[in-house]
């Protein structure tokens, strides 16, 4: 019986999972509280939102048998829920693949997610380079032991067997090109490494709605200093320009 709350559902998608046609799940809440999040009611007010039944989702994917490839569970942050490893088993069990997006901070539960083999791709995002500053920024917190945490999840992720990416959305006054140098050369040796566009919209601090993203310019001397020790750096998504 699945115990945790849906709070989110797209039925369709091919964005989430490369390569694939996947639903995607969105559960409630993060220990993270990145300012320049843009789920800020799924972090922050995850009541405001309707719970979405997994009989509803199930019925989806059994009515989809042969299309539906997989399903992305994301949030907010997966792993700090118990009943994650039972809604991993219960989508298996339907036959199709699970993905699932964290923040790393939850080494124990990928440890036990990959024991079971109830997962079949990670993406786990490095939100900076792991300094205590830098990651104190980034997230919006100061959770003790959250670096050796973020390392522990890394290792146990690049060991795993399971496909992956690593993933850094680049933010304005927050990542520069030689702080992307620094986590891909943590990643050397990964075959898949994300730089993802900031988009200003809702967020959790306001402020960071009103700034102006990278431009491509930008995100190509981020990408050349990423392919630097990962030659399958992409970039993804697109910069939404704001108006003067």
């Amino acid at each position: 019986m699945i115990i945790l709350e849906i709070k989110g559902f797209i039925p369709n998608t091919m964005l989430d999972w490369e390569g694939m046609l996947a639903s995607t799940l969105f559960l409630p809440r993060c220990n993270f509280k990145c300012p320049f999040c843009q789920n800020p009611d799924l972090v922050l007010h995850p009541e405001r939102l309707e719970t979405v039944p997994f009989s509803l989702v199930r019925e989806f994917i059994i009515e989809r048998e042969g299309w539906i490839d997989g399903v992305c569970v994301t949030g907010g942050e997966p792993c700090m829920h118990d009943g994650l490893p039972e809604l991993c088993r219960q989508l298996k069990d339907l036959g199709v693949g699970v993905k699932v997006d964290t923040n790393g901070s939850f080494p124990g539960m990928l440890e036990l997610l990959f024991s079971k083999g109830l997962v079949d791709y990670v993406a786990m995002d490095v939100k900076a380079p792991l300094e205590p500053g830098r990651y104190r920024l980034a997230t919006g917190v100061d959770l003790p032991g959250i670096l050796d945490d973020v390392r522990r999840s890394i290792e146990l992720i690049r060991g795993s067997g399971v496909e992956r990416e690593f993933r850094t959305t680049v933010v304005p006054l927050m990542h520069s090109p030689s702080d992307v140098a620094i986590i891909a050369e943590m990643l050397e040796g990964e075959q898949r490494y994300v730089l993802q566009h900031f988009s200003p919209k809702a967020t959790i601090d306001p402020r960071y709605a009103e700034l102006k993203p990278f431009t491509e310019e930008d995100m190509q001397a981020m990408l050349e200093q990423a392919r630097r020790f990962v030659p399958g750096a992409v970039v993804r998504g697109a910069p939404q320009a704001m108006e003067d």
